[in-house]
């Protein structure tokens, strides 16, 4: 088959840190409050004016709080947890290695009485409709290591007793969200942002702040200082919004800002799922013309539309033993590596073998387009080598 010579713009295809927004430049965090305290009065009108356009661009409820914290995603999810848990029995839904490590979390650490564990193959997702509304809930929005998303939140109850605990960090700006049927949500900006890492995002409803509140006193574990967010028992206002826990990186912040304000100038929402949307089509348009590739998520409803992951079919391939699939997976992602077309896009290593690509509102169609060009041509290499 023929090299392509139309290369993507962008090769940065990592699921995480993600591709900048277009056009970025290290021009854009000229205006950063380096060397100055996050607590001074230009340092908490910064951050807050990070929360607030978060919490106007992704349209929470009224009462709703939001703010950055520490460790990731990951960091924000354990907050949640070990501030919150304890009063209910847990229901935990997982099908992809995040959502298993909170039922790791649950019982090896918090080792919580009861824990209903409910869980599926990569490409699948468990029996939603298990929850129970009298009992606290996690899941993931969307499967980062699996591009399985959770299709819609019908199976919520809006008159739950229970708190919703959602980890959306691959979701959260790319698929509509119903926040009146989540108490929790978190995220990080590396992701459909293409912000920095190590810095963690959580949303809270009253109800989560009053269990936060109430729970302080009776939790039978340590919490570290980063997850005590409230002083004298009480979330006070900008406890959360302003004023961190942590130190937290002003560059970072800055970045966020940018990003923040690219979403905005693409028309919001809208536009972000727009973009996310219009990348995966350009895969869906691929597959269906491919006879070497196909979506690990088993149907189109809950099918990713950031981490896509895909297996190969080829019967080159299926006939390999599984150390030999492993290599000729990373011969084909280490072909458009080396030629500069695509980074970082092999599957995860928990996940089965194939490939992963990030197609998040950072990332072009066209690139996109051009990508899949090189993947036909990267494999039809590989599978030359392996038929010889």
């Amino acid at each position: 088959m023929e090299k392509p010579t139309r290369k993507p713009s962008c090769p940065n295809f990592s699921s995480g840190p993600c591709a900048k927004r277009p056009g970025w430049t290290v021009d854009a965090l000229k205006d950063a409050l380096v060397g100055r305290s996050h607590r001074s009065k230009e340092g908490k009108a910064r951050l807050q004016e990070c929360s607030d356009r978060m919490k106007k661009l992704l349209e929470l409820p009224e009462g709703y709080r939001i703010g950055i914290v520490a460790g990731s995603d990951t960091g924000a999810v354990e907050l949640a947890m070990w501030t919150m848990l304890g009063p209910r029995p847990v229901d935990i839904f997982g099908w992809e290695s995040f959502g298993k490590g909170w039922m790791t979390d649950a019982i090896k650490y918090l080792k919580l009485p009861q824990v209903n564990e409910y869980k599926a193959d990569y490409g699948k997702l468990p029996d939603l409709s298990k929850a129970d509304r009298t009992h606290d809930i996690i899941f993931t929005m969307n499967g980062t290591t699996s591009g399985v998303k959770v299709p819609n939140l019908d199976w919520i109850a809006a008159d739950r007793e229970g708190l919703a605990i959602c980890d959306a960090t691959s979701g959260v700006f790319a698929m509509p969200m119903d926040f009146t049927k989540l108490d929790v949500v978190t995220f990080s900006w590396q992701k459909v942002l293409g912000g920095e890492a190590a810095h963690g995002v959580i949303i809270l409803s009253p109800r989560a702040v009053a269990r936060m509140e109430e729970n302080e006193s009776k939790v039978p574990w340590p919490l570290p200082k980063t997850f005590r967010l409230h002083a004298e028992g009480k979330l006070k206002p900008g406890e959360l919004e302003y004023n961190t826990v942590n130190t937290p990186s002003m560059l970072c912040v800055e970045d966020a800002i940018d990003a923040l304000k690219w979403a905005e100038s693409v028309g919001g929402l809208p536009g972000l799922y727009k973009r996310s949307n219009a990348n995966l089509a350009e895969f869906e348009k691929w597959v269906a013309a491919s006879n070497w590739i196909d979506f690990l998520a088993e149907s189109k409803e809950i099918r990713s539309n950031t981490s896509v992951c895909f297996k190969i079919k080829s019967d080159w391939f299926l006939k390999l033993p599984d150390e030999d699939k492993t290599a000729a997976a990373k011969k084909i992602t280490g072909l458009l590596d080396k030629e500069g077309v695509a980074h970082d896009i092999n599957s995860y290593g928990k996940a089965p073998v194939g490939i992963r690509v990030w197609c998040g509102a950072t990332v072009e169609s066209s690139d996109i387009a051009a990508l899949t060009q090189w993947l036909d041509w990267a494999h039809a290499t590989v599978a030359e080598g392996f038929n010889k």
